[in-house]
């Protein structure tokens, strides 16, 4: 069990778990730090665009959301994609001889292959969410309210808890697949030194390991939180049930009112402490007890490479 650490201030310092590696973005660059077979630590920083003076659309409160969610799923995209590539660069000096089929896509295709492959599992992946966590939900639920007489905001909150319960069930059952398991681990790193480097600690492996994996500025805690949101709006607004087709069309339409909304609520937790925003946290830091796992010591030496790395070397400029 974590010792707890004094918070001396709130950064504005964010990251995500890659394979093998941190990315971390802060204010005006960002950093992805990746452990490789040999056992050295690879580093890369970048400067991030508008970091300082980002434009209205990424300050104003409600739109800021949707444009700030996209940014980060494309730099944690593209950095997810590194890190496979770089672990894929040292798998494939000890395979064996490519066969003549796989000559041929490396002749015809070469560097476009990784990128067509990965969007193909992108459009996978996006219909694969809209059938788990849409489809199947809204079409158990609208099966149930045949069977027991309910009322349509009755059937929107047993609709999302069985979003709810697929998302849980997803997560704890990727969990025991020993990769993403490590993955999680790197995820715990990321947040420990993060609360390290808010408790103004030397970032030490000894000082991390005594910090907390919770957070509540999290992508977990913003998915989670993103759902509940999504059932309250959708009981509200009293969506179609005869027509799921249209009533998953329309939800699908709310996403950026969702985000828009969780984004705010994530920045008023990941800024102040009091009862309101720690009931906001709750779910989060709950869910996060899946998402997140102790990390070893080379895990955090990662983490803290990747976070001494994008930290400003003025620390006033890193403050709500």
């Amino acid at each position: 069990m974590a010792n707890k650490t004094q918070e001396k201030f709130k950064s504005k310092i964010g990251g995500q778990a890659l394979i093998e590696g941190i990315m971390m973005r802060g204010i005006d660059k960002a950093s992805m730090s990746l452990r490789l077979p040999t056992g050295e630590i690879e580093t890369e920083t970048w400067e991030i665009k508008n970091g300082k003076n980002p434009p209205w659309y990424r300050r104003c409160p409600f739109i800021r959301g949707s444009f700030n969610f996209v940014t980060s799923m494309v730099d944690g995209y593209k950095c997810l994609s590194k890190s496979a590539d770089r672990a894929m660069d040292f798998e494939e000096e000890d395979e064996e001889p490519e066969t003549k089929f796989e000559k041929w896509l490396d002749d015809h295709i070469g560097d476009k292959l990784m990128p067509i492959v990965m969007t193909l599992g992108i459009i996978l992946g996006v219909a694969l969410a809209v059938v788990l966590f849409m489809w199947l939900p809204s079409m158990i639920s609208r099966l149930i309210g045949k069977v027991i007489p309910l009322g349509s905001i009755a059937k929107t909150i047993i609709e999302g808890v069985i979003k709810i319960v697929l998302f849980l069930g997803y997560m704890a059952l990727t969990a025991l697949m020993k990769d993403i398991r490590r993955t999680y681990e790197y995820h715990g790193a990321e947040h420990k030194t993060i609360t390290c480097y808010e408790a103004e600690m030397e970032l030490t492996v000894e000082n991390v390991k005594k910090c907390s994996r919770f957070h509540p500025r999290c992508g977990t805690s913003f998915l989670i939180l993103t759902l509940i949101v999504s059932i309250i709006i959708t009981s509200v607004l009293h969506l179609p049930w005869d027509n799921i087709a249209l009533r998953i069309g329309i939800k699908i339409l709310l996403i950026p009112v969702y985000v828009g909304i969780t984004y705010e609520f994530i920045r008023l937790a990941g800024r102040y402490s009091n009862p309101f925003t720690r009931t906001l946290s709750a779910p989060g830091l709950w869910v996060q007890r899946i998402t997140t796992r102790e990390p070893d010591d080379s895990e955090i030496e990662v983490a803290i490479e990747a976070l001494n790395a994008c930290k400003p070397d003025d620390q006033s400029i890193d403050r709500w």
